[in-house]
């Protein structure tokens, strides 16, 4: 496009914005809104094409001009290798409405946001129809709080090693607490998003059930009244660098707490269920469809989920690491 008069530049610019918006354009309208001949729009239309082929090679940005004969005019699309195919769109779409993570209005514009973006036009009517029942039944979480602005700030937070500063409702008592924090991940369980931190300048004595506990902390991100992030920053040596792939493996119902190690015997019908629940788990031996299970866990979580278990696990052995 280099060489074009400044009239027919920005004629290409909002032809092209109009594209990337998901328009579809018609070469006689474009010619009678800019008063022009359909000829130029035709040429136009090829800068733009030859554009996005330049994408591709150089960008590997797989936008393409097609014509779409039903609608009579031009539009986008990307090439299908990036795009969902209808059985990943509808797991993805499931899962996503049964996290019930987000409030309805969210939950329905990030589910129209994936199927328009990331499915095919002609297979959009499908997907939408296969979800509908469950987009109108959705039941959005009890806090009916909007969060999503403070997750990107966060992660900012956590990627610089910069301190934070929150007022925090509390779960137990519906207290409002200051806390000054080390942020290190951002984490989803059992319908919430959660904040995994250290805190700085606490009385541990006062506050921890156990002082002397040396793993981080975890907030609910929609009990986060206030957020700031400060200018100071904190250091953690790499060899004591938090991996959440390793801590989500060990936590259940994201309850912190000591580590420990449970060995319990499992008269279930399905061991498979077992050891999803609860990654670390290993069988230690099987016989007669009883099995004795050992895994490494963190906190309360554990006791909450065996107690729920009671008429299949028997717990032989639970002890602080």
């Amino acid at each position: 496009m280099e060489g074009l008069d400044f009239g027919k530049n920005n004629r290409i610019l909002a032809i092209y914005s109009k594209l990337m918006n998901g328009q579809v354009v018609n070469k006689a309208e474009l010619a009678q809104i800019y008063g022009v001949n359909p000829k130029s729009i035709q040429r136009d239309l090829e800068d733009i094409r030859n554009f996005l082929d330049n994408q591709i090679v150089e960008e590997g940005i797989p936008n393409q001009l097609i014509y779409d004969h039903k609608q009579k005019g031009y539009r986008l699309e990307q090439s299908n290798h990036v795009k969902l195919s209808n059985d990943e769109i509808l797991a993805v779409s499931k899962i996503l409405l049964d996290s019930r993570a987000f409030t309805k209005k969210e939950m329905m514009s990030i589910l129209d946001k994936l199927v328009e973006s990331c499915v095919p036009k002609k297979n959009q009517k499908l997907v939408n129809e296969l979800i509908a029942n469950e987009r109108f039944h959705y039941i959005e979480p009890h806090h009916h709080k909007v969060f999503m602005d403070k997750m990107m700030v966060l992660g900012q937070a956590i990627k610089e090693s910069k301190v934070i500063r929150i007022k925090y409702t509390k779960m137990k008592d519906k207290a409002k607490v200051e806390r000054r924090l080390e942020p290190l991940a951002i984490m989803f369980s059992e319908y919430y998003f959660y904040l995994v931190g250290f805190i700085q300048g606490i009385d541990k004595e006062k506050e921890f059930e156990n002082a002397n506990d040396p793993f981080p902390t975890i907030y609910r991100i929609d009990r986060i009244e206030d957020l700031e992030i400060l200018e100071e920053h904190f250091k953690i040596p790499y060899a004591n660098r938090f991996e959440e792939g390793e801590f989500r493996k060990r936590i259940q119902f994201m309850y912190g707490g000591k580590l420990q190690r449970v060995k319990f015997e499992y008269t279930g019908e399905s061991i498979e269920a077992v050891l999803d629940r609860l990654p670390t788990a290993k069988v230690l031996s099987e016989e007669d469809g009883k099995y004795v299970v050992q895994a490494e866990v963190f906190g309360k979580g554990i006791e909450m989920w065996l107690g729920s278990q009671k008429k299949v696990i028997n717990i032989l052995d639970n002890k602080s690491s």
